[in-house]
């Protein structure tokens, strides 16, 4: 088996833990600063208040699915478990953050535009990459040789990459009504967001981009070091190497059986000639 991690697992606990109390610090910071500190939208009121949790997810979505790429690509050209149990691990906390997006997305839909959804380019890509990330983990799923299905995975895992921008830039290269991006383009989002709001909203990102990695760091090293994953052996091997079978008990035998009678002895057998 492939060992997980030179550093030794005392110290890699410790590790976890550390980035587990950094998480739940800044997930503190985050639920005070969206709910009490920053006040509430002038237009949209309270329902604001799930940007705070809609744009981070959006966000670490966004991270986990480029770390499957780049984990896919060393699987390709490096192989190792390792990078494969990267790229499984950040596909599915990606998955689970695209469904939280989407589910807070029509939450704020339905207060903003008055429906739960509609077919606008940017909720359409986001589905769409949401469906492909399970397709992927559907893939990953099917039975096969350890070594094939990882490549195989891995050649996925770069392709469905390609929808990634496209649900990013969807707000700027089609006829939306989504809101444009607030922080990466502030030239297109009128008016500006308000300094508590944006602290708060960094706060919020923060905190879930460490709570992934504390998840990360946790999920790979129990996907490496787990049982592997072989093929079935085949049936002359498995006959090789199985257990030798235990002797069969002796049938019983009647006392009458004990006595063999003698062959009989032909006329002049034994007689000189």
């Amino acid at each position: 088996m492939e060992r997980s991690h030179d550093t030794p697992r005392p110290v890699r606990a410790h590790r976890r833990t550390r980035l587990g109390a950094v998480a739940v610090t800044t997930a503190v910071a985050a639920t005070v600063l969206s709910l009490v500190a920053a006040p509430p939208d002038a237009i949209q009121g309270q329902a604001q208040r799930l940007m705070y949790v809609h744009v981070p997810a959006a966000w670490t979505a966004f991270l986990m699915f480029f770390v499957v790429a780049a984990a896919s690509a060393m699987v390709l050209t490096r192989g190792g478990r390792r990078w494969d149990a990267l790229a499984r691990a950040c596909a599915e906390l990606g998955v689970g953050m695209t469904a939280l997006a989407i589910a807070e997305g029509s939450m704020w839909g339905h207060s903003a535009w008055g429906t739960w959804w509609t077919w606008d380019p940017r909720l359409v890509t986001t589905a769409l990459m949401l469906v492909l990330y399970a397709g992927y983990l559907a893939v990953r799923g099917l039975p096969g040789e350890p070594v094939r299905r990882a490549r195989r995975s891995a050649v996925l895992g770069l392709a469905a990459f390609a929808v990634v921008p496209l649900v990013h830039f969807s707000v700027l290269w089609f006829r939306t009504i989504h809101q444009p991006p607030t922080l990466l383009r502030p030239e297109v989002s009128a008016p500006p967001i308000e300094p508590l709001m944006l602290a708060a909203l960094l706060t919020s990102v923060l905190a879930f981009t460490t709570t992934a990695l504390w998840f990360v760091r946790r999920r790979v090293p129990a996907l490496v070091e787990g049982p592997a994953e072989m093929p079935a052996a085949p049936v002359a091997e498995r006959g090789r190497d199985a257990a030798p079978p235990a002797p069969a008990a002796p049938a019983a035998v009647s006392p009458a059986a004990d006595v063999v009678p003698a062959a009989p002895v032909p006329a002049g057998a034994g007689e000189p000639t």
